[in-house]
């Protein structure tokens, strides 16, 4: 007898067994901001951290790294994708879930981040655009100085990165009052954020291992 079951209850099955792949999963994490004393790259950095402990294998990318012209379709047609497009498809492709840390601008995501997600989610030559995503599961959070805790702004990347394919996790990361959220090593001070954060990456660690999608 053939049993159908959804995809949500698979991932949650799995998650419940503990259902091993091959190896660690692997995590990529990055911060939608490249200021130089960015609250979020600080966020992203701790989660790296606390992904390894999760039993992950972090990988810890600035997008200053990537740089790359605003999207034009006109520049696209000449030029087709930018180099550095092309190095952030391979590196989503080869990992099993990502974090993403991003500001709030004007109750969205950052201009950095988005024009990112949409390089990223153009074709490669025969490759259709949105394979990079679709499957992997993400998780988000982010960091601000007023007290949202950039909120709005994670329901506008919530909406992309589902549009995109990916598996969003429920779970957020917001710390609100950013300014006084770290400590001299740029890791989370309070428990109550340094808890969450760990029930996150165990989250994220768990559903990427049962997912276990990866090129």
């Amino acid at each position: 007898m053939n049993v159908i079951v959804t995809f949500r209850e698979y991932v949650m099955t799995s998650i419940e067994n503990d259902k091993p792949i091959n190896g660690k999963p692997r995590i990529l994490l990055l911060s939608g901001s490249t200021r130089r004393l960015s609250y979020n790259t600080r966020l992203a950095r701790h989660m790296a951290l606390t992904v390894e402990q999760a039993g992950g294998n972090a990988t810890l990318i600035s997008l200053a790294d990537y740089p790359m012209a605003i999207y034009h379709a006109d520049d696209e047609a000449q030029f087709g994708l930018p180099e550095s497009a092309r190095q952030l498809r391979a590196l989503f492709k080869s990992h099993h879930g990502v974090f993403f840390a991003s500001p709030e601008e004007n109750s969205s995501i950052s201009a950095l981040l988005k024009n990112t997600l949409d390089w990223v989610s153009r074709a490669d030559g025969d490759e259709p655009g949105k394979v990079p995503y679709i499957g992997k599961v993400a998780a988000i959070g982010g960091a601000t100085t007023g007290a949202s805790g950039t909120r709005l702004g994670l329901l506008h990347l919530r909406t992309v990165l589902s549009g995109l394919g990916m598996l969003v996790l429920p779970s957020v990361m917001t710390i609100p009052f950013a300014a006084n959220a770290f400590d001299d090593a740029g890791l989370l001070q309070s428990e109550e954020q340094r808890a969450a954060a760990e029930a996150l990456a165990l989250s994220l660690v768990r559903t990427a291992r049962a997912v276990g999608v990866s090129s």
